[in-house]
């Protein structure tokens, strides 16, 4: 049995109470359903800002009745301190995913994005904190490694950030190390690195690149890629993610109050990301076939390449990825062709 399946057997056999923030969003609501389904009981705490009920609602008709049952839901925001600590109360365990993402956006508003993901972060660890919480999981970002040039990125080696979002994750980080030295608070920060799959918004001038172009090449529109097409990314298949998070949770105190890199340890270039999506629906699309993206400008405060050691993670969480970017894309592409609009 590997770490995960034993990590979900205890679940199964014991029932805790489980704080999921930006509960309506991408991660939030796969967390969710992976909870539910392991018999816990879960709050969930989002705005809507970026999430969306029709997350939550396919999360019910999946899950089913019986378990969602054990769901609570509360639409707060993680800039109240009481509602913070009305949402951490009688918690055993939060998984922090509520913050406004996406670089670009926190170039053009980086005072909305400061005070979402540094004062609400703030805000959420005073109510873990004092709401006694066994252990607070909190979504990191890989743009914390900024301009260091090493590949692959290892969690103790980072640059100067390039973008305020990168600002405000690298806060996160100080925030929850200082709560662990003062208060002796255990949490540990996962760093994802570019996460897709399900549920996943392609809408908005902030969507996801992989939402974003199925929808583009289902309904044969321009699809844009920055710079040559040769940046690259570690694309993570959203399983992975769910997986972290249920290990960083119930991991041993010697693996807390550290970050971890979640992905795959692999590199994939935008134009291979366009080669394997447009074999995967030329079958169903046939146009896809002779689709050609356009090429534009690169984007500000974006890094060339990305690509994460995962040694660490494996080694003190016990963390193995399931899905490499191939099978993941063929599990979501299902999703994407019955759900995205056309």
């Amino acid at each position: 049995m590997n770490k995960i399946q034993d990590v979900q057997q205890q679940l199964n056999q014991h029932g805790y109470h489980w704080l999921v923030t930006g509960a309506a969003g991408f991660i939030g609501s796969n967390l969710v359903e992976a909870l539910l389904k392991l018999n816990q009981r879960v709050t969930g705490l989002d705005n809507f800002a970026t999430g969306h009920q029709h997350n939550l609602d396919q999360v019910r008709a999946l899950v089913g009745e019986a378990a969602w049952s054990n769901f609570t839901f509360l639409n707060a925001d993680i800039r109240s301190p009481d509602d913070c600590a009305r949402a951490c109360q009688g918690v055993d365990f939060v998984l922090h995913q509520a913050a406004l993402g996406s670089v670009p956006r926190s170039i053009a508003n980086p005072q909305l994005t400061n005070e979402t993901n540094i004062n609400g972060f703030l805000n959420m660890l005073v109510a873990a904190r004092d709401a006694k919480v066994k252990r607070f999981v909190y979504a990191a970002s890989s743009s914390t490694y900024g301009d260091h040039p090493d590949l692959p990125k290892v969690e103790d080696r980072i640059g100067k950030p390039l973008s305020p979002y990168a600002v405000t994750k690298y806060v996160n980080e100080l925030y929850a190390d200082v709560f662990g030295r003062t208060y002796g608070m255990e949490s540990i920060g996962l760093r994802y690195f570019n996460v897709f799959g399900p549920r996943q918004d392609p809408n908005g001038a902030y969507a996801a690149v992989i939402p974003k172009w199925v929808m583009a090449l289902i309904r044969n529109e321009e699809l844009r890629i920055n710079g040559d097409g040769e940046t690259s990314r570690d694309f993570c298949y959203i399983d992975n993610v769910v997986q972290a998070n249920l290990l960083a949770a119930m991991s041993d105190s010697e693996a807390a109050n550290q970050v971890y890199n979640v992905a795959l340890n692999d590199r994939t270039s935008l134009n291979q990301l366009h080669a394997m999506m447009a074999g995967l629906l030329a079958a169903r699309f046939p146009h896809v076939a002779a689709h050609k993206p356009t090429y534009v400008d690169f984007r500000k405060g974006d890094v060339r390449h990305s690509q994460a050691d995962i040694g660490k993670a494996a080694r003190l969480l016990g963390y193995a990825p399931t899905h490499r970017i191939g099978e993941g894309l063929k599990e979501a592409m299902d999703w994407y062709v019955d759900n995205l609009p056309r």
